[in-house]
């Protein structure tokens, strides 16, 4: 198995004249091709040779995806030390602050936008040496600064006077190396350092190729976070080990502006696959939606027409077109020609597929994307696996699914005594292989709680069915426990109340052995006034607060067994008392973390005390007390 240096060197050799980078100048895209990038890469890393990064040292980078990005973890691996890619999301001087001390950072490697985070604590942070900044200071460098262009030219001396030592500490990292510290997004406690090595990745990277092929022609267009571990394996080294390209969104001036250049990036770069999460192709299909009801009812209608032709062709992809006759497919065919076809084109009319990963994605947003003609392959990983374990691909795959599961890896389901569960039962998910983490950084007790003889417990809920595919059903170490013992993940059920819910924004639901189940509640204020007008409800006196609480009520009903999606779940795990909040969960109040996942430990300490009277008489009845007060507040 190769380092990261030699595995990016093959593939340069491999692929010399192929665009590698496509990043937005001047006004428009341009590319960099493999062999002009490795020679950046190579005078950048020797320019830290130059500046006494060592073997092992942990540098931090702190940056947006761009060409630098990828030039800077390079360059730190190309000297064997440790690249710690660090959240543009972390926004918290102490979230930073524990990164970079847990990890002893020697150097911080950071782009202007984010610069003002590390000038307000770099002198909290020990033994640091250098802040290299990958854009210009307008400002007086200070004493451990130093910009890009030096970093560059330091470099471009050492290639030409002693290239032969530099040589030589390339050579010296191995395989067993350590490449990264990734830190956990903490949902359930502080981070985790996640150490990687420089085979975990390159395996990792050679199971995710088995998965689908890739020609060397075709353009990833990333919109994920960099430092994120899918986007960083499943998005730039696959594609370098296929020689294709690698497209990143335009930065703006600030993350807003950034976001709302994504559409045009997409119509100037024309992808063929891109990189997905939940939160995001909700975005994408909510945009197309706006846009036919701006078309009028008559477009609108024949859309949802359009849909319904297509679910039922498509089914769960394996089976797709199965009993479908032929008028019915003619039919659907036309859908797609004079409809599906022009909303493609507004990802670029060249997208081949989405690949999903980074939480579950609701099967009605895979069915949504698939009948457009843009399918939306859901994948399953984590970044203590390198990260990918399983995906569904072009060839193989059924909505609902994470897949099959990538080669050279076992898989088992677990009881939670760790003891394999035959297939179709659901359990603890657990791996073996060579993409399997090293450790926890500094955190002996978390990595042999984690992993026991080799397998990594994922901590994931999930089972296998008769056809070897994977189905994650959520957090096995964060289920709703009935009174009797009895267990279920709440990830499903949150996910498709919120999805198919017209009010509400979030929920969480909550069981730790209690008699029953609760829900906290974030309600979506405009929406529940305009439902609340549409039913004749005045939301302005204290009995029109109160039907208003009825039509939350109602939202839970829906999935009982007198509600139209009655037997979807088990009734008991569904809510008998909800509670409203007054505030949603967000990254800002450490609610949700850096994935947008709930931190069900922050929201459980920090609504205790609603939760406790959630489990009384009182408070099965809607419009109890506390939730007209919320809702009051709310209302104001």
């Amino acid at each position: 198995m190769l380092s990261i240096p030699n595995f990016f060197e093959k593939y340069v050799e491999q692929y010399q004249s192929n665009p590698l980078l496509w990043e937005k100048s001047e006004g428009s895209f341009k590319s960099t091709s493999y062999k002009d990038f490795a020679d950046t890469v190579r005078k950048f890393a020797a320019g830290l040779y130059k500046l006494g990064i060592k073997r092992g040292e942990r540098v931090a980078l702190l940056s947006e995806g761009r060409n630098d990005w990828l030039m800077s973890e390079l360059g730190v691996l190309y000297n064997g030390a440790i690249c710690v890619p660090l959240s543009v999301k972390l926004n918290e001087d102490s979230d930073l602050l524990f990164r970079l001390q847990h990890s002893e950072c020697t150097s911080i490697i950071v782009s202007g936008h984010q610069y003002k985070k590390i000038e307000r604590i770099h002198n909290k942070i020990p033994n640091l040496k250098h802040i290299i900044l990958i854009d210009k200071k307008e400002s007086e460098l200070k004493d451990i600064e130093i910009e890009k262009e030096g970093v560059l030219a330091l470099g471009e001396k050492i290639l030409k006077e002693n290239i032969a030592a530099f040589e030589e500490r390339i050579k010296s990292v191995k395989p067993e190396d350590f490449a990264n510290i990734s830190y956990t997004s903490g949902t359930t406690s502080d981070p985790k350092g996640i150490v990687l090595t420089h085979s975990n990745y390159v395996w990792n990277v050679e199971q995710a190729c088995g998965l689908m092929e890739i020609p060397e022609d075709n353009i990833m267009f990333i919109i994920l976070p960099w430092d994120h571990s899918f986007a960083h394996t499943a998005g730039l080294y696959t594609m370098i080990r296929k020689g294709a390209s690698i497209a990143s969104v335009e930065i703006g001036k600030s993350p807003m502006e950034t976001l709302r250049n994504i559409p045009n990036n997409i119509k100037e770069v024309r992808p063929h696959i891109m990189l997905s999460v939940p939160a995001l192709a909700k975005n994408f299909k909510k945009n197309i939606e706006t846009a036919i009801r701006k078309k009028g009812s008559k477009a609108e209608k024949i859309f949802n027409k359009a849909l319904k032709v297509a679910y039922a062709y498509n089914k769960e992809g394996y089976n797709k077109g199965k009993g479908f006759r032929l008028f019915n497919y003619l039919q659907y065919k036309l859908y797609d020609k004079i409809l599906f076809k022009k909303i493609r084109e507004n990802f670029g009319g060249r997208m081949k597929f989405f690949v999903g990963g980074g939480a579950l994605l609701d099967i009605e947003l895979q069915r949504f994307f698939y009948a457009i003609g843009i399918p939306m392959f859901q994948g399953y990983g984590l970044s203590e696996s390198s990260p990918v374990i399983s995906s569904n691909a072009v060839q193989a795959h059924k909505l609902g699914s994470s897949g099959f599961i990538v080669g050279d890896m076992e898989l088992k389901i677990c009881d939670e005594n760790g003891k394999e569960i035959p297939v179709g039962e659901k359990g603890e998910i657990a791996i073996k292989g060579p993409n399997v983490m090293h450790s926890y950084w500094k955190n002996p007790t978390a990595t042999a709680d984690t992993v026991k003889d080799g397998w990594l417990y994922t901590g994931d809920l999930g089972y296998i069915d008769n056809d070897n595919f994977l189905y994650v059903s959520g957090r096995f170490k964060s289920l709703l426990i009935g009174s009797d013992g009895e267990k279920y993940s709440p990830e499903g059920i949150e996910e498709t109340i919120v999805e198919h819910s017209e009010i509400l924004d979030q929920i969480m639901l909550h069981n730790e052995q209690d008699p029953y189940t609760i829900a906290l509640v974030v309600i979506n204020k405009e929406k529940l006034i305009k439902k609340s007008n549409r039913n004749n409800i005045d939301h302005t006196n204290e009995n029109g607060r109160r039907e208003m609480l009825k039509l939350v009520s109602e939202e839970f009903e829906e999935y009982k067994s007198k509600g139209n999606s009655g037997g979807m779940f088990p009734e008991r795990w569904l809510p008998t008392a909800f509670g409203i909040l007054e505030e949603g969960f967000t990254e800002e109040n450490r609610l949700l973390n850096t994935s947008l996942k709930m931190v069900r430990r922050n929201i459980n300490s920090k609504h205790s005390v609603l939760q406790e009277f959630l489990q009384t008489p009182e408070a099965k009845k809607p419009d109890n007390n506390k939730n007209m007060e919320i809702l009051d507040k709310i209302l104001k």
